[in-house]
């Protein structure tokens, strides 16, 4: 500012000297200006100091709003932070859980495709057992003793048991006459049935249903005559058929197959038809055995009758034994008190001088 008023007053010296004012006028006006100059740098270190307190005072509130205004953006930041934590938290456990839950369904379904595996080597292993005629069989022997051993008592069955002729047949069931014992295959045709269900168009289906129903019969016709033999077993044999398809497919479009079975004394049954044939079976032997407990219950009943007539006879032995006592017991009684009668008598006899008068009375009075 001071080199600004220097500036001010050199360039008024100059105007003056140009105009060609005198050295007073140019003195006065010097002075002039430096007391203008004085004055103004009062006002000038008045402004100043009045401007730096106003700046102290803004700097203090800017200062206070600076710290007001850093607490509110660190109270912020930190309900940010922890707003973030929690989410962060949440989330975390969210995907915990989701993470949970997605092992548990990796695992089921990983034990499902195991299953699904085993199923499917099972379905595998049992189409080769079904394509063989032998293991199919013994599928079938399998499954007839599972459902034969679960129903009846060891002593109402027997496997591979030997008919009179040398025939062996699958299962005998022991029941007894009538109707007697009942025979069971568990054989079956199987290769005519593949046949019938692998058929593309009706052609097929007629060929393999009549390739199918000459089996099923060629197979009846055998077990009547194997299975069936006067005399020695039932009038009827039992045909088991390992599969409820089958039997459904039997009797749902072959009905003159099952018509000739009948005629020929075979029964066609299935696993559901033969638990309920078995069950029919364990309540005969029940009956049986309940006749068989009969007639002994009732020859014990005889037994006991005569054990208890005899009881009878020696209770009334003993009771004239009783009747014979009390009659004697009363005779000893009768005895004892004329016994103590005549002790009484006795002791009321006065011995002294008149003893010859009391005896002869004595006397007198004792029976003859």
């Amino acid at each position: 500012m001071t080199a600004l008023l220097a500036v001010v007053v050199l360039a008024l010296a100059a105007a003056l000297m140009l105009r060609g004012r005198g050295g007073a006028d140019i003195t006065r006006a010097v002075d002039g200006v430096m007391q203008a100059q004085g004055s103004l740098a009062g006002r000038l270190a008045q402004l100043a100091e009045t401007q730096a307190a106003a700046q102290g005072v803004l700097a203090e509130r800017l200062q206070a709003q600076e710290r007001a205004l850093a607490k509110a953006v660190e109270e912020r930041l930190a309900a940010m932070a922890k707003r973030l934590d929690d989410g962060m938290q949440q989330s975390a456990h969210r995907q915990a859980t989701s993470m949970h839950d997605l092992r548990e369904r990796l695992a089921v379904i990983d034990a499902a495709q195991k299953n699904i595996t085993e199923l499917s080597a099972q379905v595998v292993s049992l189409q080769d057992i079904l394509s063989n005629k032998q293991t199919r069989g013994a599928f079938g022997e399998i499954q007839l003793i599972d459902l034969v051993q679960s129903t009846l008592p060891p002593s109402a069955y027997e496997f591979q048991a030997t008919l009179p002729g040398g025939k062996r047949v699958d299962c005998l069931l022991k029941l007894p006459n009538p109707p007697g014992p009942i025979g069971v295959d568990a054989k079956f045709p199987l290769e005519s049935w593949h046949l019938l269900r692998r058929a593309k168009d009706d052609t097929e289906k007629t060929v393999a249903g009549r390739a199918f129903a000459t089996d099923i019969l060629k197979h009846v016709r055998d077990i009547a005559e194997k299975y069936i033999i006067p005399g020695e077993t039932a009038e009827s044999a039992l045909m088991f058929l390992p599969s409820e398809a089958i039997y459904a497919e039997l009797h749902a479009n072959f009905p003159e197959v099952v018509e000739k079975s009948y005629r020929a004394k075979v029964w066609i049954v299935s696993p559901t038809t033969l638990m309920a044939t078995l069950n029919t079976v364990r309540a005969v032997l029940k009956d049986a055995r309940m006749r068989e407990q009969a007639g002994v219950i009732q020859k014990e009943v005889r037994l006991l009758l005569d054990d208890v007539e005899r009881l009878d006879n020696r209770v009334a032995q003993l009771d004239k034994h009783f009747v014979q006592a009390s009659e004697d017991i009363r005779q000893i009684r009768i005895s004892t008190d004329k016994v103590v009668k005549r002790a009484d008598r006795i002791e009321a006899v006065q011995v002294g001088d008149d003893a010859e008068a009391v005896t002869v009375e004595v006397t007198a009075k004792l029976p003859g």
